[in-house]
């Protein structure tokens, strides 16, 4: 079932039933043997506008282990959870551990923030820019599903610049805030004085 868009292949779907409800699950890889991501699909979306997204980068301690340093995987949860109900939606699952610098040097950063650093000081003290995620995969993706426009869930402003710089519309945000604990209250604060996140 092999679909090409630029450097993203389509590779398959399939059926993926869940506790949140049933989807279909599409994987997608560079077109070099690069990056795999997937896509989470409910209902008929192809050639639809303002279908309900979210973008979520993969975080293997938050979920998969439940970590509470981040709120990664409570959002990846509440998504799940909200497109479940819904007539349709995409959640695209990103490969972009640790805002893009990979498992190994996310666990140096947690090394760093252990000792004192924010998470955008540990990133850069590592030699990495805060955040240097795209988003052109993620549009891609959206396009070869024959997403139009999307309603996106997040309290990221980047993603909505970044989809809507490559073509896919962005008609409304949908907050995606989780409650603060103590472990991620400091991470939380920091996302939004210091990369604009619309967090309350």
């Amino acid at each position: 079932m092999a679909s090409r868009r630029k450097g993203l292949v389509l590779a398959n779907s399939a059926k993926l039933p869940t506790r949140y409800g049933d989807f279909r699950i599409y994987s997608f890889s560079g077109a070099d043997g690069g990056a795999e991501h997937v896509a989470i699909v409910k209902g008929r979306i192809a050639g639809l506008k303002d279908v309900l997204v979210r973008l979520h980068s993969e975080c293997l301690t938050g979920d998969a282990l439940a970590s509470l340093r981040c709120d990664c995987g409570e959002q990846l949860r509440a998504s799940l959870r909200r497109i479940g109900r819904a007539t349709r939606g995409v959640l695209l699952y990103l490969a972009q551990e640790g805002r893009g610098i990979g498992l190994v040097n996310k666990v140096a950063a947690y090394h760093l923030q252990d000792h004192g650093l924010d998470t955008v000081e540990a990133n850069e003290a590592l030699g990495f820019p805060a955040d240097p995620r795209d988003y052109e995969a993620a549009a891609e993706m959206l396009k070869v599903l024959g997403v139009r426009s999307v309603q996106l869930m997040t309290n990221n402003p980047r993603k909505i610049s970044g989809l809507q710089s490559q073509g896919i519309r962005v008609t409304k945000r949908i907050p995606l805030a989780m409650k603060p604990n103590p472990s991620n209250r400091h991470y939380l604060r920091t996302k939004r004085e210091k990369l604009a996140h619309l967090i309350d």
